[in-house]
Formats: C-alpha cells, structure tokens, sequence
C-alpha cells in the first residue's frame, strides 16, 4: 500500500509530519494491506482565523472499487489527522465487511441450485413437512 502526504504552504512539519502520519496510517490500516492499492492524506489550514480552521483530507482506493474520501476540521493539525483516520477506518471497516462476508457463511447466491425442483419452498422436519410457498396452505 502506497501512502502519499501532501501538505499546503500554511501547514509546517516537513518530513517528520509525512513519517509520523505515513507509519501512523500503515499501523492503523495494516489489516486492510492486501486490499487498499493507495492511500493519499492533505493537510491544509483553512485560514479565516476560524478555530478549527486545519483540515485533513484522506483519500483510499480499495482495489477495484471507488476511491473513499473523508474529511476532518480541527483546531491543530494532529486533531485534524487523528479525527480523519478514525473516520476512514470507521468507513473501511464497513465496506470491507460487505465486500468480505461479514457472517461468516456463503452468501444464497453462491449456494448451489436445489437438486430437485418440486422441493423449491419445502420444508423437512422429521415426520411433519409443509409447504411455504406463498398460497399454498
């Protein structure tokens, strides 16, 4: 996974700033590393005078799906960067598990086809079976 920072003019830290925020998203994103292909963080200042006027932006791409963006404004740059990651990681968790079956089990699209078609709706339980297709009593 490639990790990328880019900060604007108003955001001061240089090559400490990348290494922290590079080492600090490898370790907070280490169990998606076979399925994220980039990530890319920007660190700004708003300017305004504004409070919370630093912002982070960071940007991932899931292998074969959309890029995921997420944004955080803080007072400090770190609060910026640590309130973005946490929302990344809250967002990837998500689609990860959708795109990872989440339960545990194959889904009922990868299950093979019934081998008999009358017994589509059956239900077996021992001596009683009934029928659940919609109509039938």
């Amino acid at each position: 996974m490639q990790i990328q920072v880019n900060t604007d003019h108003n955001v001061h830290g240089g090559e400490g700033l990348a290494a922290y925020v590079s080492t600090d998203l490898e370790e907070s994103l280490s169990r998606f590393g076979g399925w994220l292909t980039g990530v890319e963080v920007h660190l700004s200042e708003d300017g305004g005078g504004k409070p919370e006027d630093k912002k982070c932006v960071i940007e991932a791409r899931p292998g074969g799906k959309q890029p995921v963006a997420v944004t955080h404004h803080a007072a400090t740059v770190d609060d910026a960067f640590a309130g973005a990651k946490h929302k990344l990681v809250r967002v990837l968790d998500s689609r990860y598990d959708r795109a990872h079956d989440h339960k545990g089990s194959d889904s009922i699209r990868h299950m093979p086809p019934p081998e008999d078609p009358a017994q589509v709706g059956v239900i077996e339980d021992g001596e009683n079976s009934r029928d659940t297709t919609p109509g039938v009593g």
